[in-house]
Order: C-alpha cells, then structure tokens, then sequence
C-alpha cells in the first residue's frame, strides 16, 4: 500500500483505539504501540487519548535496539549479554539511527567501548547500520512473514524495564514523546537513549553527538515530521 493509504487507515484505527483508551483504561495506564509506523501510531494515539499522560505512551523499538546488540556480539563473538548502551535514534523505519558511539561491552579487563574492540569503523558506520535498519524487511524477504515472535519478545523487555527498571550503569531505546532533547522537535515520538526507574522513563542527557550522528537525526526526524504531516492531513 502507499503511505498515505496506510496513514489513513491507521489514523482511522488509532482514533478508534484512544478512544477506547480514553474511555474505558485507567489515567495511569502505560501504553506501548508495536504496529507500524510505530512512532506516529503512538502520536496519534496520544492527540485522542487526552487524559493519558503524554510520558505513558510510548512505541517499540527496543526490537532494533535487540538486533544492534546481537550484530555487535556476533561480530566480536562474545554473549549479548556483555553488549550494552547501543542507542536507536528517531523512527522505528529504515530511516532510523543505530548508534554504538557510547556502547561498551564487558570483558575480563573491564568495560571497553564497542569501536574500541570492533576496530572496524568502516563496518560500524556502513553495513552495521545498513544491517539493523533493514534487518524487518531481510526477515521478511527470507521467510515471507513478519519477525512476530522477535517483537513480542522485544515488547516484554520494552515492559519489563519500563517497570521494573533498568540496571545500574545502562540505557535502553523507547520511542517517546520529545521534550526538544537533542535537539529533537518536541512534538515527535522519537527513540531517544533511557533509564527506567519506579516505572518512569527518563531520556539520557549530555551525551556527546558528533556531526555524522547529527545528520542522521536530523533526517530521521525529518521523516517524523512528514508522516506527522500525513497524518495530520488524513484528520481533516
């Protein structure tokens, strides 16, 4: 289908969600938005949930922030489970930014940064990108359906951190609501670097951004702000 032709069932659809949503659903519920787009899903969610508190509503894409962590341990050939801190930037799309600039990864001499032991930037800034950006549509293509059971996976850690929180020392990706950090347009649900603590998400501050990681931002919110648009248009 054409985007504006799934932009506009899906504005049809998420309407009729919030609605729900806004009549039936606790104020204080927590709400997780899987189907794609994901991020403004979740935008328009929350213009017709009103009484749902904008830092409940969130999108997935910690199911991208699960593929850059396991294309990284594969590559070094240790358990995914010593890889933390890769960051997911902007939509839940092939336009999205997998970032491992502050990624580390536990070894027996301590915590090394993750391009300290690739040492391969040409990898990390090309195919490792290329890679979890297109790694939905690969499955796709390999099993001609989608990767659900990797996304209701990702969805229970998504939850689980939300709620339990998460560990001392890391930070996950969540598609929230932009309050400019970053200099993200507020106004966008847009992955952001976080730490979940008491069932609350907080986004990462003072991270350094270099000029490459810039751009990339850049341009996946500004692919934000035009599906914001579409979807704005099939309102009227």
């Amino acid at each position: 289908m054409e985007r504006k032709d799934v932009m506009s069932k899906n504005v049809s659809i998420y309407k009729s969600q919030a609605a729900a949503l806004e009549k039936h659903a606790a104020p204080n519920c927590k709400v997780l938005v899987v189907a794609n787009p994901a991020n403004t899903n979740a935008l328009i969610l929350k213009e017709f949930a009103p009484s749902i508190p904008e830092k409940n509503i969130t999108c997935l894409t910690r199911l991208d922030y699960n593929r850059a962590l396991g294309q990284v341990s594969e590559r070094l050939s240790l358990p995914v489970s010593d890889v933390k801190n890769v960051i997911i930037w902007g939509n839940h799309s092939s336009s999205q930014y997998p970032d491992v600039n502050h990624a580390s990864v536990k070894t027996s001499s301590g915590e090394k940064t993750v391009r300290e032991l690739v040492k391969d930037d040409e990898w990390l800034n090309g195919e490792f990108i290329s890679t979890v950006q297109q790694r939905g549509a690969a499955i796709i293509k390999a099993r001609k359906v989608s990767s659900a059971l990797s996304a209701a996976s990702s969805a229970c850690d998504h939850i689980r951190d939300w709620v339990l929180g998460t560990p001392e020392g890391t930070f996950v990706s969540m598609g929230v609501y932009s309050d400019g950090s970053y200099n993200v347009p507020s106004g966008l649900i847009y992955s952001f670097p976080v730490t979940c603590r008491n069932g609350e998400w907080s986004i990462v501050q003072g991270l350094p951004i270099d000029e490459v990681s810039r751009k990339k931002m850049d341009l996946t919110a500004e692919e934000l702000k035009e599906e914001k648009d579409l979807a704005y248009s099939c309102l009227s």
